[in-house]
């Protein structure tokens, strides 16, 4: 099947029949939504350039972005990527969960090329929830899984954003309810000796324990473009009121139309902020502000997600 083919897209509620006919469809080259503890990932078949070319087609991906490739452990993660002592204990740490270590790439790795878009290294991480953990299990391969929404566009926390965006375009939905963190994981570069914070998330700099180093300007991990994560309307940062035609999205005393967290909690603040940029998009307002979020903790997460959506694209 053409990696445009256009689909009746469904969406199953998670259970062994669901997982069984998703696995299916990967072994038929094709790709799945499936939630994680972060976002729904858009999972494909990383040792089948074919299925992992269709990730890209339906997303409308550039193929200079590459993916991240999930195992279910360490042991499986070793058979595509060379482990230094640093890298072994960040996934003896924090795997499974929502954690990626971009690394060199072992020159013998059973994935397709097309996965790491050229580049001498690959993303991965091992995720935690037992949906993802389940699929890998069936599918008996790694799988290379972006989030399970259009290029540069919202991230999905529901399987109701995945088929607003990639309805037709994919042949199956698992839908487990939302996710957990709602912000994609944290990714480390462990490459010539030096540990770089190339994408913030759910593990804090602080958790991670480790001396890092600033990132370069080159992509070498997914999320790094600079517009990124965006919704459809202009997106204003650092708002304490509303402008005309614009809805509000508030954090703390700032409650605007709807709110990251009234308590002003930056956990709850990552969990909901993706679902509250998708709900300011469907609304009749022509534009969409955020009130201040701090910049520590989570909250550099969060503003890394908010820059990039804000973001002009080139």
């Amino acid at each position: 099947m053409a990696p445009d083919a256009a689909f009746e897209t469904r969406i199953l509620p998670f259970d062994e029949a669901a997982l069984a006919e998703a696995a299916g469809l990967i072994a038929r080259g094709l790709p799945v939504a499936v939630p994680t503890e972060t976002v729904y990932g858009l999972a494909a078949d990383a040792t089948n350039g074919e299925a992992v070319a269709r990730i890209y087609a339906a997303k409308g991906r550039p193929q200079f972005n590459p993916l991240i490739v999930h195992v279910s452990d360490l042991a499986a993660a070793e058979m595509i990527a060379h482990f230094d002592a640093l890298a072994r204990d960040l996934a003896r740490r924090f795997w499974p969960g929502p954690l990626t270590l971009v690394l060199p790439k072992r020159p013998d790795a059973p994935i397709a090329d097309l996965v790491t878009a050229g580049l001498p290294t690959v993303a991965i991480r091992a995720p935690a929830h037992p949906a993802m953990r389940a699929l890998l299990a069936a599918a008996g391969r790694p799988l290379a899984a972006p989030s399970a929404n259009a290029s540069g566009r919202i991230s999905p926390t529901h399987a109701e954003h995945v088929i607003a965006s990639l309805g037709g375009r994919i042949p199956l939905i698992l839908d487990n309810g939302a996710t957990g963190h709602g912000l994609e994981s944290t990714i480390v570069g462990l490459t010539e000796r030096k540990a770089r914070l190339l994408r913030p998330g759910p593990v804090t700099a602080e958790e991670l324990g480790i001396e890092l180093e600033p990132s370069s300007d080159r992509i070498e991990a997914p999320g790094q473009l600079a517009s990124h994560y965006a919704p459809a309307k202009p997106l204003r940062l650092d708002a304490v009121d509303a402008r005309p035609g614009e809805w509000l999205i508030g954090f703390g005393a700032i409650e605007g139309d709807a709110t990251l967290s009234r308590a002003g909690k930056l956990v709850e603040a990552a969990a909901c902020l993706f679902e509250r940029l998708h709900e300011a998009d469907a609304q009749a307002a022509t534009s969409i502000a955020v009130a201040p979020i701090p910049p520590t903790g989570l909250g550099i997460a969060i503003n890394d997600r908010l820059a990039r959506a804000a973001a002009k694209e080139a």
